[in-house]
């Protein structure tokens, strides 16, 4: 089995928004990292190696995992970031759209998890960060399926955390809140779409919303990511870790 001296981190969904600035600063600290995303986004650098991988398809998901491990031999750092976003009360979602969402945010987390756990314990070492939201802490209006997957995740984090801290394996949970992605702007455009509303309003209003004044920013939440791995955060496991502008201290 190939080795390589540099930590590996593996990023699910980190093609594009906080995925690729948590790709990006783990490059930049020094990491090897892989990328796995149903989506290549050219602009990434090259020292990223992107795998393409449905992370909605649980054995999919395994084999790929095993496959990088193959290739690297280790994994020091999973960060559990790909997701979609789906706005609609419970009445309006589908079981189709359920499972859509659940399938990619839910089910292609616990594959990656499991698939990792068996070389972090043989390692004695390794971090698992979800990417979970404030919706996690709070709700919001018509985001049944998307607040309940979050808040799954957050769930993971904790049992996670309890269950293998014996092997030195911490896992924790990021929760953003609105930060400015092309996942937002997509929202935001779905949005417009349907209410007719001015988009420019739209987002000064989504801008008011926040205690600090203004949408956070994806190298932000990849900074927080990157204390969570590194051994400063040692101490933090089964945490739930809020990066909201002050949103959910109102």
């Amino acid at each position: 089995m190939p080795q390589v001296n540099k930590p590996v981190c593996l990023v699910t969904g980190g093609s594009f928004g906080i995925g690729q600035a948590v790709c990006e600063k783990f490059l930049e600290q020094g990491f090897q990292v892989i990328n796995l995303d149903i989506k290549h986004n050219p602009a990434q650098s090259d020292s990223i190696h992107w795998v393409q991988c449905d992370m909605s398809q649980s054995i999919q998901v395994q084999q790929t995992i095993q496959t990088v491990l193959n290739q690297y031999g280790r994994i020091d750092t999973l960060v559990s970031n790909a997701g979609m976003h789906f706005s609609a009360t419970i009445e309006d979602t589908t079981e189709q759209d359920f499972d859509r969402v659940f399938n990619l945010n839910v089910k292609g987390a616990i594959a990656a998890t499991q698939a990792v756990l068996p070389i972090m314990k043989a390692q004695q070492s390794g971090v698992i960060l979800y990417m979970a939201s404030e919706q996690a802490l709070v709700a919001k209006h018509n985001s049944f399926a998307y607040n309940l997957t979050k808040s799954a995740l957050a769930s993971m984090a904790k049992t996670t955390a309890l269950d293998y801290a014996k092997y030195k394996i911490r896992a924790n949970a990021i929760c953003p809140g609105t930060i400015e992605t092309p996942l937002y702007h997509q929202a935001i455009q779905n949005y417009v779409e349907k209410s007719g509303a001015d988009i420019n309003q739209v987002h000064a209003e989504e801008a008011a919303l926040q205690p600090i004044g203004r949408l956070g920013q994806a190298e932000e939440v990849a900074s927080l990511t990157y204390f969570l791995a590194s051994d400063q955060a040692k101490f933090i496991t089964g945490s739930l870790q809020v990066i909201d502008g002050g949103y959910t201290a109102q």
